[in-house]
C-alpha cells in the first residue's frame, strides 16, 4: 500500500527546477534520496539537437528510457526527495567523472554527435560549470540537509538498459550495480531475487565499479549506503510499466529500510573504498 508521507517543514525538501536539474519534494525522514542521472533527452535551445536527427535523441543514447517516470513514481510512493537531470546525457553525462573520456560523447552506439565532435576546452568547461557541477551540488545539498538533521540517508540511483545489445538479447528484467559497499546492494538483490518471475543481474549487464561516477562521488566517498538500480527499457517504456516498477522498488526499499533482511549498518556512515580506485 502506498503510504501518505508528510513532508514536515523541518525535514522537508522543496521542489526546485533550475537549468541543470529538477528536484522533487520529499521528507528527509524517509531515509532515502533518489537520483536519476539520465532523466531527460531534451537539450538547451542554444544547442539545438547537437546536429542529430530527433530520432537519435529518442534512443537510449539520449537518455535512460523510462527512468524518470520510475523515479517520480518512487518519490511519490515513498514521500522521498529526488534529484534528476534536466538535459540529455549527450550534452554532458552527470554519471561520469570529470576526467572520464565519455563525459561528453562524440560517438555513441554508432551515432556521431556533430555538436560534440570539435569540442573546445572552453565549451567543455562551460558545460561542466552550467550543467554538471550544479547537479552534483544539488545532490550534495540534500545529503547535507539530511545529515544536518541527524539522518543518514541511503542513495538509490535509477537507470535503464536496452533489451538487447549488438543483436544479443539481455535476459535480465533488472539489475543492481554496486562497488565495494554491499549494504544496500545485497539487500536489494535478496529482496528482488525472491520473486521467481524476475531475473535480476548482479553487476550485469554493467558494473557499478566506476571511479568518479555519481555513486562513487556521493555514496562511496561519503560512506553512505548506495546502489544503482537498472531496469530493462521495454519493461518501463510505458507509464503503466513505470508505475509497476516504481511500486515494486518502493516496496522493496520500505522493507529494507524497516530492517527486513538489511545490513544493520545500512543507515550508518561506513567507508568501504572502491575497487575502481
Amino acid at each position: 500500500m502506498r503510504p501518505e508521507t508528510a513532508c514536515g517543514p523541518a525535514l522537508g525538501v522543496e521542489a526546485l527546477t533550475t537549468e541543470a536539474f529538477e528536484r522533487l519534494p520529499g521528507s528527509l525522514s524517509a531515509g532515502i534520496i533518489l537520483l536519476c542521472d539520465h532523466a531527460a533527452n531534451v537539450l538547451p535551445e542554444e544547442y539545438g539537437t547537437l546536429g542529430l536527427p530527433p530520432a537519435e535523441l529518442a534512443r537510449h543514447i539520449g537518455y535512460d528510457i523510462g527512468a524518470r517516470g520510475v523515479t517520480v513514481g518512487m518519490a511519490a510512493w515513498l514521500g522521498a526527495p529526488a534529484v534528476m537531470t534536466r538535459y540529455s546525457r549527450l550534452l554532458i553525462d552527470c554519471n561520469r567523472g570529470e576526467d572520464d573520456p565519455t563525459l561528453i560523447m562524440r560517438l555513441s552506439d554508432g551515432a556521431i554527435v556533430p555538436g560534440n565532435r570539435s569540442l573546445t576546452v572552453e565549451e567543455r568547461a562551460k558545460r561542466i560549470a552550467r550543467y554538471y557541477d550544479p547537479y552534483h551540488a544539488a545532490v550534495a545539498e540534500v545529503i547535507d540537509r539530511a545529515l544536518g538533521a541527524g539522518i543518514v540517508p541511503v542513495l538509490l540511483s535509477v537507470h535503464s538498459f536496452t533489451p538487447a545489445w549488438r543483436g544479443v538479447a539481455r535476459p535480465w528484467h533488472g539489475a543492481v550495480l554496486w562497488d565495494k559497499d554491499p549494504r544496500l546492494a545485497h539487500a536489494l538483490l535478496t529482496d528482488l531475487g525472491a520473486d521467481p518471475a524476475l531475473v535480476i543481474g548482479d553487476n550485469e549487464p554493467y558494473t557499478g565499479r566506476l571511479k568518479g561516477d555519481c555513486m562513487w562521488r556521493h555514496g562511496t566517498s561519503r560512506g553512505l549506503a548506495h546502489a544503482i538500480i537498472e531496469i530493462r527499457q521495454d519493461l518501463i517504456a510505458s507509464e503503466s510499466g513505470q508505475a509497476e516498477w516504481a511500486g515494486r522498488l518502493a516496496e522493496a526499499m520500505q522493507r529494507i529500510l524497516a530492517g527486513a533482511g538489511a545490513d544493520p549498518d545500512v543507515r550508518a556512515v561506513r567507508f568501504f573504498g572502491s575497487d575502481a580506485d
